[in-house]
């Protein structure tokens, strides 16, 4: 790690404390400054958002800012500079961005033509400010072979009153490749009076609400340092809109629900580093905005990016007079057995059937939440209990993931989720009423970065109801860590010791390893 990037983060940690250090102000920002825009003052208040990077590919990445102030124009311009190096003295690509206010002033630029595997710092500049540096990068070549592992770490459930971010800081010191971000960025709900932390505001309900509650995450020092040391993929899941949320309903059955969904779908791109080409469309009810997509590391693995909430079926066998989920015995609702039902939607289940990869040793499939079946009864006694929100409520529509897989020997799949504030291992099963029946996949569900999780004796008993399943831990907040080859993949659980305090240690609780060719994981 540079002298630079620790100062970075050891400022990111003294604002968290409390401390008025804020960002720092390195030997190579005072280069910097010494550029011929000499005016420019090295502040914040207009970029007090913070800056973030994501959807690299081979030739470009996706440049983010937010402009802030009570005073701003109707329209401003943005110049944005990407050097080879942190002092910006070889500058590999500038540009003039306009942020405009019915986008929230944000900035999403997106430089072409970059060498691919490389790395880059990137800053913006705006009505005589300047923001804090960050560093991203671009991805290998397609077919490039891999000489160096890939290094990410996945995260989710950042609910911001429930606790501070010390998982966030842990993340920006071990200078990965990339963090996936696997749902819940924000939590549209008040603030309860027992958690540690406040929000402005109560529920978030439209476009106004939704940007503010942003405004006060993207704020978190931890958090800022997270986004400036690496580029983000990232999925959704129900929070960033409505708790289980399905499609174009809500648990309430709220007529006006889509109005909702519309605003929230625009405060998300708004806030997050995806390009221009996917900012949401409002020609139909609810508006749309395609998150899926897919990124190919070299020749090492690709990454396919799913969403779980736009195009889903409600989900079964609600409450009377409820949508949202429910926890029902698999004998008593027979909507879960329905072959039509689908959590992915029919046209984006093709599009993954058709995109797996043959030849690449790894398949990394990054959604929302836990695909492994997880009765929380005996499944000898009426088939299980299920939670319905999950993939256990859409049961038929994981066979058919799971035996496209089997069918087609896709190597190296790897599922990736958040959602459940646990860590959990798990073996997936070409039949999961079968525990001898091949293991076709191995699943890495991380738990929450902050938001809290269920008892720990509940997920103890329910293990003796799933044996595929290695770990389940609920009483963990924190993230986790992967290192990537050709041959390997290692797996550190990351577990912050105190939750409500933003310089509290981390540590690894659990590591484990899986062969490419080999699924299942093996405890290190």
């Amino acid at each position: 790690m540079s002298t630079t990037r620790r100062q970075f983060l050891h400022a990111s940690t003294a604002t968290a404390l409390g401390g008025s250090t804020g960002w720092c102000r390195s030997a190579d920002d005072d280069l910097a400054a010494a550029a011929p825009a000499a005016s420019v003052s090295i502040a914040f208040s207009r970029f007090d958002l913070g800056i973030a990077s994501g959807s690299p590919t081979a030739d470009s990445v996706v440049l983010w800012t937010r402009l802030t102030g009570s005073d701003l124009p109707t329209r401003v311009e943005v110049q944005w500079e990407l050097a080879h190096d942190e002092a910006f003295t070889r500058i590999a690509a500038r540009g003039t961005d306009m942020a405009a206010a019915s986008w929230a002033h944000s900035v999403h630029a997106q430089p072409r033509g970059l060498e691919p595997g490389r790395w880059y710092w990137y800053r913006f500049q705006a009505l005589g400010e300047r923001s804090a540096t960050g560093r991203t990068r671009t991805a290998p070549r397609p077919n490039a072979r891999a000489t160096t592992p890939l290094r990410f770490a996945i995260a989710s459930c950042q609910r911001y009153d429930a606790g501070h971010y010390a998982a966030w800081r842990d993340v920006a010191e071990q200078n990965l490749d990339l963090v996936m971000f696997l749902g819940d960025y924000i939590y549209e709900g008040a603030s309860r009076s027992d958690f540690p932390r406040r929000h402005e505001g109560g529920e978030a309900h439209d476009l106004e609400s939704y940007r503010a509650r942003y405004a006060t995450y993207k704020r978190d020092p931890l958090l800022q340092a997270a986004h400036a040391s690496a580029p983000w993929l990232m999925v959704w899941d129900d929070h960033e809109v409505e708790n289980d949320y399905a499609g174009l309903q809500d648990p309430r059955l709220d007529p006006l629900f889509p109005a909702r969904r519309a605003a929230a779908y625009q405060a998300y791109w708004e806030h997050m580093p995806f390009p221009k080409a996917a900012r949401p469309r409002f020609d139909t009810p609810g508006g749309a905005m395609r998150i899926t997509g897919r990124l190919d590391w070299g020749s090492l693995a690709r990454i396919h990016l799913l969403d779980g909430r736009q195009h889903r079926d409600p989900q079964a066998c609600p409450r009377p007079g409820r949508g949202g989920s429910n926890t029902v015995k698999s004998a008593e609702c027979a909507a879960l057995l329905d072959p039509r039902r689908t959590l992915l939607g029919a046209e984006q289940e093709r599009w993954l059937a058709e995109g797996w990869d043959l030849h690449r040793p790894w398949n990394l499939l990054a959604q929302q939440t836990l695909m492994a079946r997880h009765s929380w009864t005996d499944t000898a006694d009426g088939g299980g209990t299920y939670w319905s929100d999950g993939w256990d409520g859409y049961p038929l529509a994981r066979q058919r993931l799971l035996g496209a897989v089997a069918k087609r020997r896709v190597p190296g799949v790897v599922v990736l989720g958040g959602d459940v504030h646990a860590h959990v291992v798990a073996d997936l099963k070409a039949d999961f009423d079968r525990p001898e029946s091949p293991t076709v996949a191995t699943e890495f569900c991380g738990t929450s970065i902050a938001s809290h999780g269920r008892p720990q004796e509940l997920l103890d008993m329910a293990r003796t109801f799933n044996p595929h399943i290695q770990l389940s831990r609920s009483d963990r907040r924190g993230c986790m860590l992967f290192t990537l080859d050709a041959e390997h993949l290692q797996v550190a659980l990351r577990a912050v010791d105190d939750v409500n305090d933003p310089a509290s240690n981390v540590r690894t609780s659990a590591s484990f390893v899986v062969e490419a060719d080999r699924p299942g994981a093996i405890a290190a």
